[in-house]
């Protein structure tokens, strides 16, 4: 115990007093949880393969819906004209990441108080109801509302990312963080694989689904169903999932000095989280990396609508006129290729740069490769497949290698009695961004597709030039004065 003792960056000179009045309640979740910890050294591989699990199932709902939205707004006769179609699927894109923005605070508070299980299965249940009930959408409100009830009832990624750095000890806490983060986006990519390949079945597979079948009359129903089904099995391995959040009771104590746990006891962070909450605002490395962790946030989910609206629409206005399984098996590809990234080749990329210093190389990276995309029009065949297998694949390597990198900084900038904290207020914040980010990116596509003729940057050049903009902002902020890393970092 003595290594975790001088390992545990950010307790400062009060860690030890900490440490020595720390007792072992037996009745305690958090503190079996942390006996564990300090009796076994290796990785938790069953909890890690069950987070990586259920992360997987809260994020496929998020961008699932990309590569059908365009035609099942079409199909719910809202738009008048098919320039319009882009605005109304802005909104619904936009309607989960609003809802979750209103209540992420409000499920860390609760996941603070009764535990990150309750979260957690609060999440995948409304996984299971609403998401099913969006693909039995009759009307362009329904759609909508749906959605934003799932993001209402989403309250699992803050406490998640607290939970990635309780359930292991210090020494592989970076890697349970990589891990949900890079489950996260496999999700992200996956999800809206799914969608183009399962969407419409009856129109793709006639030999299996009949016109006049539930799949038939609910086109956009099979790919929901299918992600509903995943989130039960998530719900199942929940039961693995031990709870980490420390529950005492006076006469659940064991004076016992020699059972003594790794870590502090939360009911002696508890005393101090009121006012440590508060504190979050004032620590500006912590700030000022949840404000560019929310503008890259922005410009990846405003990409990740655009590119499968600009990816379905018809030539004529400068996109491929792909159908939604083209789109489905552009991202499933991609999503293969990055399980590959996270795991050959991204530790080696993390371990040899710095966090920044590789973000800031993507951002500039990104820039010449979303300025390629209005160019690929041109192409056709074999050229355009692999030219845009290998666009899909770079971008979306780029976003998940800086969700990863942000979410370690983020977790390195605060002490852990304020983590769960720290990540609520991320997430709240970023899922205000990703609200913006889907209903502009729509206007902006619709408005796109009635200046074909525009002198200055015409038709799907704006779109992507916007998301350049984006790109530099954030890039900017990355340096001084604004951006401070935390000098005690290295925990």
């Amino acid at each position: 115990m003595g290594d975790d003792a001088r390992g545990g960056g950010g307790g400062g000179a009060t860690a030890e007093p900490l440490l020595k009045r720390a007792r072992y309640r037996p009745n305690c979740p958090g503190c079996r949880v942390d006996r564990r910890k300090e009796e076994r050294e290796g990785l938790p591989v069953t909890e890690l393969c069950c987070m990586w699990l259920v992360t997987i199932c809260s994020s496929l709902p998020i961008q699932y819906v990309f590569p059908f939205l365009y035609f099942m707004i079409r199909d719910l006769n809202i738009a008048k004209e098919e320039e319009d179609i882009g605005f109304y699927a802005g909104f619904v894109g936009a309607s989960y990441m609003l809802g979750r923005a209103l209540t992420s605070v409000i499920w860390g508070v609760v996941a603070d108080k009764y535990g990150r299980k309750p979260v957690l299965l609060i999440t995948l249940f409304s996984v299971i109801i609403f998401n099913t009930l969006f693909g039995l959408s009759s009307s362009y409100w329904m759609a909508l509302t749906t959605r934003g009830l799932l993001g209402l009832l989403s309250g699992m990624l803050g406490p998640m990312k607290a939970y990635a750095s309780e359930v292991c000890r210090k020494e592989h806490s970076h890697l349970a963080l990589s891990l949900m983060s890079s489950s996260r986006g496999i999700g992200l990519i996956v999800g809206p694989a799914i969608g183009g390949y399962l969407a419409q079945p009856a129109d793709k597979y006639p030999g299996i689904f009949s016109v006049n079948s539930i799949f038939g009359r609910f086109p956009y129903f099979l790919p929901c169903l299918c992600i509903s089904l995943l989130a039960i099995a998530a719900v199942i391995a929940c039961f693995w999932l031990p709870e980490t959040l420390h529950k005492h009771t006076e006469d659940t104590m064991l004076n016992s000095s020699t059972e003594a746990v790794e870590e502090p006891c939360s009911d002696l962070n508890a005393e101090q989280s009121g006012s440590g909450c508060l504190s979050l605002f004032t620590n500006w490395p912590l700030m000022s990396t949840i404000t560019v962790y929310c503008i890259f946030s922005l410009q990846d989910m405003a990409y990740a609508e655009v590119f499968s609206l600009w990816a379905v629409s018809d030539r004529k206005y400068g996109g491929l006129s792909f159908s939604s399984q083209d789109v489905g098996r552009v991202l499933s590809i991609s999503g293969l290729l990055l399980l590959i990234y996270q795991i050959l080749i991204y530790p080696l990329v993390a371990n040899s740069i710095d966090p920044i210093t590789l973000v800031r190389a993507i951002a500039l990276l990104t820039i010449p490769l979303l300025s390629s995309y209005p160019f690929m029009p041109a192409l056709s065949g074999s050229i355009l497949q692999l030219a845009l297998n290998c666009a899909s694949f770079l971008k979306n390597s780029f976003s998940v290698t800086t969700m990863t990198v942000f979410n370690i900084l983020m977790n390195d900038a605060v002490s852990q009695d304020l983590r769960a904290s720290a990540n609520g207020l991320s997430v709240t914040l970023m899922s205000i961004f990703k609200t913006i980010a889907p209903a502009v990116a729509g206007v902006i596509f619709s408005w796109a597709q009635r200046r074909q003729t525009a002198p200055f940057l015409p038709g799907d050049h704006l779109v992507f030039f916007m998301l350049n903009v984006f790109t530099v902002i954030g890039l900017m902020l990355t340096f001084r004065p604004f951006y401070a890393r935390n000098g005690t970092s290295n925990h």
